[in-house]
């Protein structure tokens, strides 16, 4: 293996590990995954963003991993929001793969929220806003939204209810999820569940992708 600076991942390490996702990255893409990396571990010695402390290992857990939905799904232009952002996964990584998409990302945390704003000013990412704030707060501040995702929620139920709402109506959403919760999660009736789909190089972690089911206008008459 080639001999890097701690931290920092070679471009032809980026693009192997990416394309073992089916993702193809361009240049201006590995040097954002690679300014966004240098962020991450420096602060993740003052605050806990994340376990994982290996660098090649947060680039397929986090960084792959998050950018896979852009192909799996697939995930293009539109509204996406990131609810428990944490340390910015999803969402970032997914509006690095796919510059179109207006990004929220939501955080309840002031230390993990002031993290992804110093993200923001190290990486030109337009049309991308941090939102301090529990997610049920949230209403016309972003919607509509076209995907709704998440890789940390706690319950199923109030977030997908939440995203059902009319006040959200949210069109997708996209989960990353073990295995043992799929069916707690798919219990969720406002939603058309599609199969879940595999993660590469995951031992029964999956994307969950649902379709928000529209009410029926006038069944009655």
């Amino acid at each position: 293996m080639t001999t890097q600076s701690p931290g920092v991942l070679s471009a032809e390490t980026i693009r192997r590990a990416s394309s073992e996702f089916q993702l193809d990255v361009n240049e201006q893409q590995i040097v954002y995954i690679q300014q966004y990396m240098k962020i991450l571990l420096t602060w993740n010695e003052k605050i806990n963003l994340t376990s994982i402390r290996d660098p090649l290992e947060i680039l397929y857990r986090h960084f792959c991993e998050s950018m896979y939905a852009a192909v799996a799904i697939p995930v293009e232009n539109g509204r996406l929001a990131d609810v428990g952002s944490g340390a910015g996964f999803p969402g970032i990584p997914l509006k690095i793969m796919r510059p179109g998409l207006q990004t929220f990302l939501i955080e309840s945390n002031m230390k993990k929220a002031t993290f992804l704003a110093e993200v923001l000013r190290n990486i030109e990412l337009p049309n991308t806003n941090v939102l301090v704030s529990r997610y049920e707060e949230l209403g016309e501040e972003v919607a509509p939204l076209d995907y709704v995702c998440s890789r940390a929620v706690g319950e199923f139920e109030p977030f997908l209810a939440w995203a059902a709402s009319e006040r959200i109506a949210a069109k997708q959403v996209i989960l990353w999820i073990g295995g043992r919760d799929l069916d707690q999660a798919r219990r969720g009736a406002d939603w058309e569940w599609r199969e879940p789909i595999p993660v590469p190089h995951s031992l029964r972690r999956y994307l969950l992708v649902g379709t928000r089911k529209i009410p029926s206008v006038g069944a009655t008459t």
